[in-house]
């Protein structure tokens, strides 16, 4: 015979309340036909139709049952072959791990590392996800500064490092926009040897660099050898945030515990969608490129309109598809979003990222140009209007 819990008699876990108490995330209310929105954290582009189509032909030739745990062969051979590209060191079986998207990856990363009470060194601003899975996990999160420009402070960096067990980091950055250089890469993997500390690398972005310069992945710096975890996504290369599909790879022991995470809440990745997800990463880099040069002119376009607006200042965004300017008017960020909001433009505060992203907002120029025209005008009245 079923019974009815009583009006406040539940009480969600400990983990759950954790994460209610910390998190910074802000669900947003749905945007209207009339709104504007330059919050979106997702490309705009339809799937490239070479994936769409695998994944049809995948499911008529009956790839409709359970995949391997660690992912489908074929995924997880070309995934190798990519990662070990990039590295020069052969990437061999079990060191790889298919993932429900980034966020599942990310998740069994966290999760599989991170004790009650552990030390977890975060950039502020970051993407906001991480804390909350650190605090999931009864870590604490240490927040770590970054400086005006929205670089690390190596000196900070080094400092905040003592003692923790954990570092997490996206390159190029999400709220931030930023691309970590080569010689900070190479410094932060001399400081995380100087500390025994693991990583976290989330470099989802990485083929979204439009700074002129070579992009310097954890995977090529040896010193991130055997205690890093690389995190990466088909979401924003290939437009497939809808399919939900990611991977780890790093030392197979620690595979291996971030997939029992994964494979204990998760199970395998839907088998099509991997098929698919070959075809993507053997097939469409033309496509990569073609949706990769109208960012770089959305990004223009954006940079130009914020310029432009005088209550605004905006370090150059490097990579991903984010600005992040900081603004003048002494409003806290969350309201400045909802001011905005009845003047037509959605975007995201810059608080949501962190402490240190108080007093910024965060734009996606992932959306058309009519849109960042549009948004840009709605921006400039609408701070205009509250001075």
């Amino acid at each position: 015979m079923s019974s009815v819990i009583k009006a406040g008699a539940f009480r969600a876990s400990e983990a759950v309340l954790r994460v209610e108490r910390t998190s910074l995330r802000v669900q947003q209310p749905a945007s209207s036909s009339d709104m504007v929105s330059l919050a979106m954290g997702e490309p705009d582009f339809a799937t490239p139709p070479r994936i769409v189509q695998a994944a049809a032909d995948a499911l008529m030739n009956g790839f409709t049952h359970y995949a391997p745990l660690l992912g489908d062969k074929d995924l997880c051979q070309a995934l190798a072959a990519e990662v070990s590209a990039q590295s020069g060191v052969p990437v061999k079986p079990g060191e790889v791990l298919v993932t429900h998207g980034g966020t599942a990856g990310l998740a069994a990363a966290i999760l599989s590392m991170v004790n009650p009470g552990d030390r977890v060194v975060i950039p502020d601003p970051t993407y906001s996800l991480y804390a909350d899975l650190v605090n999931m996990a009864g870590g604490t999160c240490i927040p770590m500064p970054c400086k005006q420009d929205l670089h690390w402070d190596l000196d900070l960096l080094d400092k905040s490092l003592d003692g923790a067990k954990l570092f997490v980091f996206c390159n190029p950055g999400n709220p931030t926009g930023i691309v970590h250089t080569r010689e900070e890469i190479e410094a932060l993997g001399q400081l995380i040897n100087r500390h025994n500390t693991l990583v976290i690398a989330d470099e989802a972005y990485s083929d979204l660099v439009f700074n002129g310069k070579p992009f310097t992945s954890v995977l090529q710096v040896p010193a991130f050898s055997g205690r890093t975890l690389y995190c990466q996504t088909f979401s924003k290369s290939y437009a497939m945030t809808g399919w939900r599909v990611g991977y780890l790879s790093g030392p197979a022991e620690m595979i291996a515990a971030a997939a029992r995470v994964h494979n204990s809440v998760n199970g395998s990745v839907n088998t099509a969608v991997q098929r698919a997800a070959v075809v993507a990463l053997r097939e469409c880099k033309d496509d990569v490129k073609r949706m990769y040069d109208v960012y770089r002119e959305r990004r223009v376009l954006m940079m130009e309109g914020l310029a432009a607006i005088p209550e605004l200042r905006l370090n150059e965004p490097e990579g991903a598809f984010y600005c992040f300017p900081s603004y003048s008017l002494a409003i806290p960020a969350i309201d400045m979003v909802a001011l905005l909001r009845e003047k037509g433009i959605a975007v995201r505060p810059g608080s949501e990222f962190g402490a240190a992203g108080e007093g910024h907002l965060r734009l996606s120029y992932a959306a058309s140009k009519e849109a960042i025209t549009e948004g840009i005008h709605r921006l400039r009245r609408g701070l205009a209007s509250l001075k």
